[in-house]
């Protein structure tokens, strides 16, 4: 538990923030939950140092890496986020975690009351369960995931695209004249003469 939360009787509430999508409807979700149960609420990132750079043949790289600058930037960023969501005055503290996000909110979720995490984006479509996924499984508190039509959290490239397709495809069944698919009917002309109608559209004393 964090230094701001040890020793409260009041309940924890945990908002995973996104280093990319920022999740600023996660964090208006945590922080209205927070006000309404008088809870605290922690905005946490998780992070890792950057590996080393590789030298060849082995030798020690002469490229050295400022691990605890590294961590400042984060954790100016993060606060950055919140406080651009939130306004100034917000009360949420705010932290950075090293560790994957899983591990990272997995841990926590055992001093949670309650875990809000930011809409799932999914980049790919093979086996391996989405951070979302997991947390529902793993976690020692109830999770809270914003729907993506709520965070309005934009489609991945490949989800667009796997979209665009979609849609190609069934333009083009409709189109295509296959058995049981019938293109959509185009209305006549008004000017069109009657005569030019297909007999099935004229009343049935003119046929």
């Amino acid at each position: 538990m964090t230094e701001q939360t040890q020793g409260s009787d009041r309940p924890l509430i945990v908002v995973g923030v996104s280093r990319t999508s920022h999740s600023p409807m996660a964090l208006r979700w945590a922080a209205d939950a927070a006000d309404r149960y008088d809870a605290d609420l922690l905005a946490v990132r998780a992070w890792r140092p950057s590996r080393p750079p590789s030298a060849a043949s082995g030798k020690p790289s002469v490229v050295t890496r400022d691990v605890d600058a590294e961590r400042a930037h984060a954790e100016a960023a993060l606060y950055d986020d919140v406080r651009e969501t939130l306004g100034a005055d917000h009360r949420a503290h705010c932290e950075v975690r090293q560790g994957t996000p899983s591990a990272v909110l997995t841990a926590l979720s055992k001093v949670a009351s309650l875990l809000v995490i930011d809409a799932p984006r999914r980049t790919d479509f093979g086996n391996s369960p989405g951070l979302a996924h997991r947390l529902v499984y793993q976690a020692a508190c109830p999770v809270v995931i914003m729907p993506p039509r709520v965070a309005q959290t934009p489609d991945s490239p490949l989800v667009a695209a796997g979209k665009w397709l979609a849609r190609g495809i069934l333009e083009s069944a409709g189109t295509a004249g296959r058995p049981g698919i019938r293109p959509p009917a185009h209305n006549a002309p008004a000017d069109l003469p009657s005569d030019d109608l297909p007999s099935d559209d004229l009343p049935s004393d003119e046929r």
